[in-house]
């Protein structure tokens, strides 16, 4: 089944960060991501941008309005995914602690649906 990790962070949380602290959490990164490529669970994923480089597109009285910036009800914003196929929710999970970023921000698991809407 596949699942994506959601990894939420309060923008410019890594960069904030001493050099060193950064260094040694990109060479955890670097590990983790071997292992769940090494392991064929890893399907894909991505850091993305800056929040101030977001658009959202939403619904006003019918008609798609685009605003600039993601606008959350929070101060933690999508940082970035991955995509995994693995054998259970459990497991899913499980790889979400792994991941060096767990430690610090939070990571949402949730089941990716088929185009029909049921669970892959």
């Amino acid at each position: 089944m596949k699942y994506v990790l959601l990894i939420y962070q309060n923008p410019g949380a890594f960069d904030a960060l001493a050099e060193g602290q950064r260094a040694s959490l990109m060479q955890e990164f670097e590990v983790f991501n071997k292992e769940i490529e090494a392991s064929g669970e890893f399907i894909g994923g991505s850091a993305l941008a800056h929040p101030d480089t977001a658009r959202t597109v939403r619904a006003s009285n019918g008609v798609p309005a685009a605003t600039d910036g993601p606008f959350a009800e929070a101060k933690e914003q999508l940082a970035g995914y991955y995509v995994v196929d693995v054998e259970s929710a459990e497991r899913a999970v499980e790889i979400a602690t792994l991941d060096p970023a767990s430690r610090m921000w939070s990571i949402e698991v949730r089941p990716l649906m088929d185009s029909v809407g049921a669970d892959v």
